[in-house]
């Protein structure tokens, strides 16, 4: 009996994003429900990355306001230096690749994972994933969270303009309604509080437009790369990481860290290893979700996830109290993430 190498896809303990080829179509048995324009492993990644975000809110959340930590850069540095990590081992241990239709069968005693021209055709995608890492780090810091979250629904405006812009890509009059009830709504949440501070609602505005830009990146050159979504990851992390290294060091961010008087702390340990833990995981299902499914889906699974998140911010840390038109504001976001989904799962 002759021994063929396996698709990657098929032997790996953790699922991956191929690229999909433009000549197949999914399945009827991969259809999350006859006549889903979903499929069972996009709706995997879409509950995957909901899960993983709140979760990681809550825990940057933690260090940067309970603990007052004073560099969200560093965090963002671990963050990546745990990721390129937990890949490199997952890799010598064969129990993922980082191209599509790679065999783990095949016997690499090569430290180079990823060829030189790889990593250069995927550097607008480390250049975007820089700049959004470090503007939503820091974007958490001086609102709370309740209203963090409303205003972040906006991002889908900037990510439907941003697709437009790069691939053309246009969406039906169902689709821009349901948005528009999701802009609609968060504004109507924030009404009362536009005026609270300045900067910090810049700043969220900023991670917006730097999430938009990021997703649309993955959608465009995780598709041509020949990378999946493990690939990826590996690729940003050891482009970005030398970089966000240097920055902080040149900023003195290193050294404020070491005089930070909670740096050993059991608590605040404990919170940064799951965060660290959190955003490796976070960003494989982004990448997951948005190759499975598009980058607008990524970002209503986004809006989606914020009623947990507003929830457990609120209890948690406090912040902005829940009065009758910030309700109101809040049903009319969920109400068009709801919307954009059931659209999305019939194919409208």
């Amino acid at each position: 009996m002759s021994l063929k190498p396996s698709n990657s896809s098929e032997n790996l303990i953790l699922p991956v994003s191929d690229p999909p080829k433009s000549h197949q179509a999914p399945s009827a048995d991969d259809k999350l429900f006859k006549g889903s324009a979903m499929t069972k492993r996009g709706a995997f990644a879409a509950v995957s990355y909901m899960s993983c975000a709140v979760m990681l809110v809550m825990f940057n959340k933690a260090a940067l306001s309970s603990y007052n930590f004073p560099s969200a850069n560093v965090i963002t540095l671990l963050q990546m230096i745990c990721s390129c990590c937990f890949l490199y081992l997952l890799r010598r241990w064969r129990m993922i690749s980082f191209t599509t239709g790679e065999s783990l069968h095949i016997t690499d005693n090569s430290t180079k994972f990823v060829s030189l021209k790889t990593l250069k055709h995927t550097f607008p995608l480390s250049g975007a994933y820089l700049f959004y890492m470090l503007v939503t780090m820091e974007s958490v810091r001086g609102v709370n969270v309740p209203m963090y979250t409303t205003l972040r629904r906006t991002t889908v405006v900037f990510t439907m303009l941003v697709e437009f812009v790069l691939v053309g890509q246009r969406y039906t009059s169902s689709v821009i309604f349901s948005v528009g009830l999701i802009v609609f709504g968060a504004f109507v949440a924030g009404a009362r509080d536009l005026s609270f501070d300045a900067y910090s609602y810049a700043v969220v505005f900023m991670s917006n437009i730097s999430t938009a830009i990021y997703l649309a990146t993955i959608s465009r050159i995780g598709k041509t790369s020949g990378l999946n979504s493990f690939g990826l990851m590996w690729c940003n992390g050891i482009i970005c990481g030398p970089v966000l290294l240097i920055w902080t060091f040149v900023r003195g961010d290193l050294k404020t860290t070491i005089n930070f008087p909670y740096l050993l702390s059991p608590g605040f340990i404990v919170i940064l290893l799951f965060s660290c833990m959190l955003a490796f995981f976070l960003n494989y299902c982004i990448f997951l979700n948005t190759t499975l499914n598009s980058a607008v889906t990524q970002t209503i699974c986004g809006n989606l996830k914020d009623l947990f998140t507003i929830g457990l911010g609120w209890i948690i840390f406090g912040g902005l109290p829940f009065d009758f038109w910030n309700i109101v504001g809040q049903f009319l976001g969920f109400a068009g993430s709801g919307l954009y989904a059931y659209y999305k799962l019939i194919g409208k």
